[in-house]
């Protein structure tokens, strides 16, 4: 008696779902209000152009990234229609409006935002057309005109299918005027962070560095405003009682509500200067109107500075970069700093897995589809690593192989190691 259970309708359904927070199309992942919507990417705006270890360690990336060669890698070297097909997709990458390089630095959005959804515009590749539309080629074939983003912010809500699939979304055009436009997923490329519960907004990497980077902000303002007073002095008016009571008349109301204006604005600057009417009581003797600039004369019982680093510390430390930050404090090994570098760099090399998984499974595929091409000749779009070896680490490792005959050298092997030293090649060698 077989014990091989009989496949059900219900087998085949998908009965729970992801649990993405979605009303009418707002994903709202994001517990905290201020992090929601189009306040939410102001502030990650703010925080990617105003701070300065963040828009390193950003700039960080977009260079490493533009170190970064891609290839198309042909789905059989040894059948010429997938050669062809490889051949033609790497000629539409270097035939868009917007380079390739610009075209990634776009897609590294998402790094700021959690995602960047780049509209696919087609072209038919006839050369010069009266339009102004235009290619270098001329075989009549389906290629790409460009791969523009679609900001962020413009986003007004997203469309889920039944299982909470993405159908696409529709984009409020601040240029337009022409009202909200829908967008396919069909027509675009969908790049994220984070795919956790299919949330289409994805997740920034600033995220983690949001209550870093907000608290440390109030210290900068609050140090700053406190040194502009303290070199200014703390003002402190002396007004005659009676302006302070409350039987005082508008008129003292008034004059009393002039010199708190007057006090609240005092700054040391070009404008310097204060007018109060020589005044005594008549009791006393002493004068009615007065104000004294009041310093601390000392220093604070805390150093901002060390707050402000530690600070820096944790933001750095939320996105793996604070290698960057260990020759500015003086702490850390060179052993800890290639550590935290490698730990960095996969993190690099897993953007880059994610951008080449987008191209792979729709980009690329979509195009053969256009151009009646049989999927499975569909190339794959590959990247190279980030990063050079270290030359003295690949030199022992290959003498250690050498030196035990589980290699050979060749000449092969030493036009590679020339050439990723930065050595010239045997030219000799070359021209026999």
């Amino acid at each position: 008696m077989s014990d091989v259970k009989k496949a059900t309708s219900t087998d085949f359904m998908e009965i729970g779902s992801s649990g993405l927070v979605q009303y009418g199309g707002r994903v709202e992942e994001d517990f905290l209000r201020q992090l929601q919507g189009k306040r939410g990417y102001a502030i990650y705006r703010e925080m990617a152009e105003n701070h300065p270890v963040i828009g390193g360690i950003l700039a960080s990336i977009e260079m490493l990234f533009r170190s970064v060669d891609w290839s198309v890698v042909p789905a059989d070297a040894n059948d010429q229609r997938a050669i062809d097909e490889a051949e033609f997709v790497a000629s539409c990458m270097n035939d868009m409006s917007m380079s390739w390089q610009d075209t990634i630095n776009n897609i590294l959005t998402m790094l700021t935002y959690g995602f960047s959804f780049n509209e696919i515009v087609y072209k038919r590749r006839t050369g010069q057309t009266e339009d102004g539309e235009s290619s270098k080629f001329v075989d009549g074939r389906i290629g790409w005109r460009k791969l523009p983003m679609r900001s962020q912010d413009t986003v007004y809500e997203w469309h889920f299918d039944h299982s909470g699939g993405i159908e696409g979304m529709t984009q409020m055009n601040p240029l337009s005027g022409s009202g909200p436009v829908y967008i396919p997923i069909e027509k675009a490329l969908l790049f994220r962070t984070s795919t956790r519960m299919n949330n289409p907004r994805g997740r920034s990497i600033l995220r983690s560095a949001y209550t870093s980077w907000y608290y440390q902000k109030r210290i900068i303002t609050i140090e700053a405003i406190g040194i502009e007073r303290d070199l200014a002095g703390l003002p402190v008016a002396f007004v005659p009682p009676q302006l302070l009571s409350d039987n005082a008349t508008s008129q003292e109301t008034a004059a009393l509500n002039e010199i708190k204006r007057i006090v609240r604005n005092i700054r040391r600057d070009e404008q310097e200067g204060l007018v109060f009417p020589l005044a005594y009581d008549p009791e006393t003797g002493q004068k009615a109107y007065d104000i004294q600039l009041l310093t601390s004369g000392g220093r604070r019982q805390f150093d901002t500075n060390q707050i402000i680093n530690r600070y820096d510390q944790k933001i750095a430390m939320s996105v793996l970069a604070d290698f960057l930050l260990l020759g500015h404090e003086k702490v850390g090994t060179q052993s800890l700093s290639v550590s935290k570098i490698e730990l960095f760099m996969d993190s690099i090399e897993a953007w880059l897995s994610g951008i080449a998984d987008v191209f792979n499974n729709y980009g690329i595929p979509r195009l053969m589809k256009l151009n009646g091409v049989d999927e499975r000749l569909a190339p794959t779009l590959k990247y190279s690593a980030p990063r050079d070896p270290d030359i003295g680490v690949l030199g022992d490792y290959v003498s250690k192989l050498t030196s035990s005959g589980a290699m050979l050298p060749d000449d092969g092997l030493s036009d590679h190691l020339r050439e990723l030293a930065g050595l010239p090649t045997d030219q000799a060698e070359e021209v026999l």
